[in-house]
């Protein structure tokens, strides 16, 4: 039977993390190991500076004291798979899209690289949501991930190694098409909302941007900010290799 390992960056009790247990069901023996508590834009993290304990909350399901996705990943790959590695690690269902730069910040997305740097396939998806409406259900998100995994288990994992798949699904969309898609360029903004406490101390409180990109030129096909326009499940192969190659002569020149 294959072995698929779970995480997520919304805790162990997120709606997208069950939602994903229920879509995978029948497809492998499932293990969980997840955040105690949301971690969401907590990057690829470790914890260093104080230990972890892993908190069994059902079978093969773990919630991680105060651990990040990668620490759950990290973990569970050196304990709990410390002797046969999971076929597949799939962190998500996440409420809220990781696309273009999001995905440097992205809990959900670092669980997937941790997964890879340990040379195992990985799957990051997320669920584009309007927040200022009541959260949406994750049928579509079902639908997506046991047709990609229903795939790679029937034939293989279409990427190199260190390369994971980030899955982005279009919010009210209802019909299943993929599109390969490129990481689109993120517009960022101030949204740091400053308050002050019944005490007159000052605090900050970082809020949401709107997902406004750019295409990049001379990349061909959609980005993955079009794809979820369009209403198509957005299929990005992400590189853990962040060197900039094209820029080595021009940095050797001002050298």
């Amino acid at each position: 039977m294959k072995k698929i390992l779970i995480t997520n960056d919304d805790g162990y009790e997120s709606a997208g993390l069950l939602a994903l247990i229920d879509a995978l069901s029948g497809l492998g023996h499932i293990t969980v190991v997840a955040p105690a508590t949301e971690k969401s834009a907590c990057g690829h993290s470790l914890t260093l500076t104080r230990p972890l304990t892993f908190v069994s909350v059902g079978d093969d399901f773990y919630k991680l004291d105060d651990g990040t996705p990668s620490d759950c990943i990290y973990l569970a790959l050196n304990s709990l798979f410390e002797f046969q590695k999971p076929d597949l690690v799939i962190s998500g269902i996440n409420k809220g899209s990781n696309m273009g730069e999001d995905i440097t910040y992205s809990g959900t997305c670092a669980g997937a690289m941790e997964a890879v740097l340990h040379d195992v396939p990985a799957i990051a998806i997320s669920q584009v949501m309007d927040f200022t409406q009541p959260m949406g259900d994750f049928t579509l998100a079902k639908k997506a991930i046991r047709a990609l995994v229903e795939k790679i288990f029937a034939d293989e994992f279409p990427l190199k190694e260190r390369e994971f798949l980030n899955v982005n699904i279009p919010y009210q969309a209802h019909e299943l098409a993929f599109e390969v898609t490129y990481a689109g360029y993120r517009f960022y903004a101030n949204d740091a909302h400053v308050h002050r406490n019944p005490r007159g101390t000052e605090y900050y409180w970082l809020g949401l941007h709107p997902l406004e990109y750019k295409a990049r030129p001379n990349r061909g096909g959609l980005s993955d900010f079009e794809a979820i326009e369009a209403g198509k499940v957005s299929l990005t192969p992400i590189k853990l290799d962040m060197s900039a190659y094209k820029s080595m002569t021009r940095l050797q020149a001002w050298l």
